[in-house]
């Protein structure tokens, strides 16, 4: 292929180089030029172009990247047209994507003017997912480059393992610290894995944690036609011994690993009884953040065989996404303290309001930020700390007299993460959680806040307390300290939503009604609440 400048009077036939703009319109980078461009190029005053012209033995950009895809192509994968030395590649079905790494790979090392891009391997997807593109770099390639590409490709490298109609049966222990609700989340949870796919869940079934009912359990379940087998242990596996191995082998099956590289989900297992595989469940997947568990839940459920190499091979990439929680090395539990201290924030700049403080607005007289202090202060909470930002010497007047221990947040300007920072910094250290208190919510109450604690003391583990709204999540949220490492990483604005969803099975949640969603960003909510602004009181 010659490439480089062209004088017009030559230029038929040449692919233009970059696009061209003339009275008219525009002519396209990759367009072919015809006799009737060049002459629409020249009254445009053009006399020159740079552009690319092939040679024998060239193959066209378009042509090679569908030549390409097509030796790509294995089940349940479609081509798209090729255009501009591109063509993509679909799902024709849902469920696993399966391609061959080290043949793209030999592909991408042959000549560099062929590229292949693909989804990473085993992403479920949906009908109609791109899950690969061709892409020609220069206008055209060698046509010695693009047969040794279809001759390495000698079989498909890209498929689709479209899910299965599998019926799950799960079997989970129980110990007597192991509450009912934890067990009805997980066996929600599970079903929410399977709902994109076509699998279903058959049955649960709970026995106590022991060998001989967990085996018998797996046999009953199995016995009901189930094609996969989950246990869930109320306490996690910790030997090849344990009792959810232990229960696999006397059920007549067998244990084929135990472990994985994948954190989490270190503490997985995976067997086979009567063929059927069976998963030991690592206690991450009681929560509906992606963990080892889904990486191999989700073959079975495309029909692929998950062995030990598979297994073992799975430490590269392997999420580490909950090592922030977890300091090395690892530290005994201290016992669990039940005071707890409120921390409210207050370091925003009503840019909402349009210029007041809404925080200095009156409720019945008083600024509501010593409204919420004061509400604080009356309940079981055992210190109060209030974190200031905008208008600091405000907000502290405001609060002049009240046994509140007050914390500036000099860069309030950056978001609520660097508040909530500042407060967790100051909790002090026989302090067992934090109620991470909105200094906006004018209806929340010292009963409201007490509840919120008599719960969060009733838990045996560390726990995350939740107020809601009919069911829907609402604010202040109380926060074991062993929450408050993941919460020190918080970033932004954003808040903890992702931190609440990784630990489901710690949420306690407290209706509380309408009082734990109402905020006063807006003149118009201030107004409605009841408030008034310091220039209309």
């Amino acid at each position: 292929m010659k490439f480089g400048p062209v004088p017009i009077a030559e230029a038929e036939g040449a692919i233009a180089a970059h696009s061209l703009r003339h009275a008219s319109g525009i002519i396209k980078k990759g367009t072919i030029l015809s006799a009737e461009l060049i002459e629409t190029l020249r009254a445009a005053g053009i006399d020159e172009i740079v552009a690319a012209r092939l040679e024998p033995g060239d193959v066209h950009e378009d042509e090679a990247a569908r030549r390409v895809a097509e030796v790509l192509t294995g089940t349940h994968i479609r081509l798209d047209e090729a255009g501009t030395g591109r063509c993509n590649l679909y799902a024709e079905e849902a469920g696993l994507f399966v391609v061959d790494r080290s043949a793209i790979d030999a592909l991408n090392r042959l000549d560099p003017g062929i590229t292949i891009a693909t989804l990473e391997e085993f992403r479920p997807v949906e009908t109609g997912r791109m899950v690969g593109t061709v892409k020609i770099i220069p206008f055209a390639v060698p046509s010695a480059a693009v047969d040794a590409a279809v001759a390495l490709a000698n079989a498909p490298i890209l498929s689709i393992a479209p899910w299965r109609p599998l019926k799950v049966g799960l079997a989970a222990t129980t110990l007597p610290g192991l509450k009912p609700k934890i067990m009805d989340k997980t066996r929600r949870i599970l079903e929410e894995r399977l709902q994109p796919t076509r699998a279903s869940l058959l049955d649960e079934v709970r026995v106590p944690h022991e060998t001989a009912s967990l085996a018998d359990a797996l046999g009953n379940l199995r016995e009901q036609g189930a094609d996969v087998l989950v246990a869930f242990g109320a306490s996690a596996i910790t030997d090849p011994a344990d009792v959810i191995p232990a229960a696999i082998e006397a059920a007549g099956g067998h244990v084929r690993h135990v472990g994985m590289p994948v954190d989490p989900g270190n503490l997985l297992l995976i067997g086979e009884l009567d063929g059927r595989p069976v998963l030991g469940a690592p206690g991450c997947a009681r929560s509906p953040v992606e963990n080892g568990f889904d990486w191999v839940l989700n073959r079975l459920l495309a029909g692929l065989d998950v062995t030990p190499d598979d297994v073992t091979g799975m430490g590269v990439g392997g999420l580490l996404m909950e090592i922030v929680s977890r300091p090395q090395p690892r530290e005994p539990a201290a016992p669990r303290q039940d005071n707890v201290a409120a921390i409210i924030l207050a370091a925003g700049q009503s840019r909402r309001m349009g210029g007041p403080n809404k925080l200095l607005a009156r409720f019945d007289g008083k600024p509501l930020i010593r409204r919420v202090a004061s509400r604080a202060l009356a309940s079981k909470v055992e210190r109060v700390i209030v974190v200031t930002g905008h208008r600091e010497g405000d907000v502290a007047a405001a609060l002049d007299g009240l046994n509140v221990e007050i914390v500036h947040n000099a860069d309030y300007a950056d978001g609520l993460a660097m508040s909530l920072k500042v407060g967790l910094s100051a909790v002090p250290q026989d302090a067992g959680g934090a109620l991470v208190l909105l200094a906006d919510m004018p209806e929340i109450t010292t009963e409201m806040i007490d509840r919120l604690i008599d719960a969060y003391n009733a838990q045996p583990e560390p726990a995350i307390v939740l107020p809601t709204i009919d069911g829907k999540r609402g604010n202040p949220v109380l926060w074991s300290r062993a929450f408050f490492p993941e919460l020190m990483m918080v970033t932004g604005d954003t808040g903890a939503r992702h931190i609440l969803a990784q630990h489901e099975e710690s949420v306690e949640r407290v209706e509380i009604g309408a009082a734990a969603g109402v905020d006063v960003d807006t003149r118009e909510a201030l107004a409605e609440a009841g408030g008034l602004l310091s220039e209309e009181a």
